[in-house]
């Protein structure tokens, strides 16, 4: 029996240079960068200072005061994806809510609660009855359920960075094994706090451009340092072709192909040739039934780290082959910095805007070339291209890799 398609309905993105997927897109497409200084706490005395917050971001104008005081900032940042994906699919949920299931994505939960919460209770402060609810991961996709009277299966993923893909993949499964007809994929990221920002520089893992913050996020540039801390949310609702043509839902693209593995080599560093990333986008291919020669775009992973950039140009050319053959990949982390478990949603996302707009966003600040890195990065300029189907990588933490792909939708 031949699977069924799954399609997406519903998109939503809160990111460091836009809130809402139309700003989001037109930032990409401008070339605008949301890094710059920390100004979420006094960072002076940390080694690195920058970041690409989200700016203006007042919650109260996205859900009541009340809510909005019981989430940490990346429940936040993922309730609002969630309703713009909501909003923009036109589901009704009342009428089928014990089908409608929800996978959160996120690397660090509620990181920053902790660390407000321990700084304030070392100096004497009363812990609150909000703390539990407000760190853990799965409470995130539990207020968006509460606030929308969802009753299918609900899932949270820890995968690291590549927690939004997977959050995406873990949707489709729920979809193909039956257990619903939509699939809300979130994800949502907010690590932003004295501690994490030490222990990552500590691991030379974060660009030091203190001095230049809109320069320091420049993936496969020979002069990269690393990575640029972001924050934010996204969101897609996902459903069986069959269920989204029943209700005359806009169809925005089809989850063709989808895979994860592991490289089992080390905590933080990826394997040097590419081999688990390049084995998962093998299987995502497979997946999908298409040949490498169908993918018009690759939205990297592409965080601005000497190794980890190299990997995946090393993992790409070992499926897709040199700069003659391989689609044009540009990475979205050099305009939003890293989202983290938020990523996969949000770069899945300008997957699809690309599909339906006919431009690749660029990646920014690719000055000088790394000689090691030697395939077509879309440098500094979006640029038209007519394209059918695009893959999207995000390489996590412990070798967690996730590998998807969108296709142009055809009856």
């Amino acid at each position: 029996m031949k699977e069924q398609k799954l399609v997406i309905t519903g998109m939503g993105a809160v990111t460091p240079i836009g809130i809402g997927v139309d700003a989001y897109w037109s930032a990409l497409v401008e070339g605008q960068c949301g890094v710059g200084k920390i100004t979420r706490f006094d960072a002076s005395e940390l080694p690195v200072q920058i970041a690409a917050e989200l700016k203006d971001f007042d919650p109260a104008a996205y859900m009541p005061k009340t809510l909005a005081r019981t989430m940490d900032p990346f429940m936040q940042f993922a309730f609002v994806a969630a309703e713009e994906a909501l909003k923009n699919s036109e589901l009704s949920i009342e009428s089928e809510s014990d089908r409608i299931g929800i996978v959160m994505g996120t690397a660090m939960d509620g990181v920053t609660t902790v660390a407000q919460t321990q700084a304030a209770f070392d100096t004497g402060k009363r812990v609150g009855p909000r703390f539990v609810p407000m760190t853990i991961g799965n409470i995130a996709a539990a207020q968006i359920s509460i606030a929308h009277g969802i009753h299918g299966p609900s899932l949270t993923l820890n995968t690291a960075c590549s927690a939004g893909g997977d959050a995406i993949m873990t949707a489709a499964m729920l979809l193909r094994s039956g257990e619903a007809d939509a699939v809300l994929a979130v994800g949502g990221e907010s690590i932003l706090c004295p501690i994490v920002v030490s222990g990552l520089s500590q691991a030379k893992a974060l660009s030091r451009r203190n001095d230049d913050p809109e320069q320091a996020c420049r993936p496969f540039d020979v002069d990269r340092d690393g990575f640029v801390i972001g924050e934010g949310g996204g969101a897609l609702l996902i459903e069986t072709e069959e269920h989204a043509l029943a209700r005359g839902a806009k169809i925005h693209a089809v989850l063709a192909g989808y895979a994860n593995t592991s490289d089992a080599h080390h905590v933080t560093a990826p394997c040097p040739d590419g081999e688990g990333a390049s084995r998962c986008m093998k299987l995502a291919l497979k997946r999908a039934s298409m040949q490498p020669s169908d993918i018009g775009y690759i939205n990297a992973h592409g965080t601005s780290t000497p190794l980890g950039d190299k990997a995946e140009t090393l993992a790409v050319k070992a499926v897709f082959g040199g700069r003659e053959s391989a689609p044009p990949m540009s990475s979205t982390k050099s305009a939003t910095g890293h989202l983290m478990g938020a990523g996969g949603l949000t770069e899945a996302i300008a997957c699809i805007k690309a599909i339906e707009e006919g431009v690749l966003p660029p990646t920014l600040h690719l000055a000088k070339p790394d000689p090691e890195c030697d395939l077509d990065y879309v440098p500094n300029t979006a640029r038209k291209a007519e394209i059918n189907a695009a893959m999207s990588n995000s390489l996590g933490f412990g070798g967690q890799n996730s590998s998807l792909i969108v296709a142009k939708y055809e009856k």
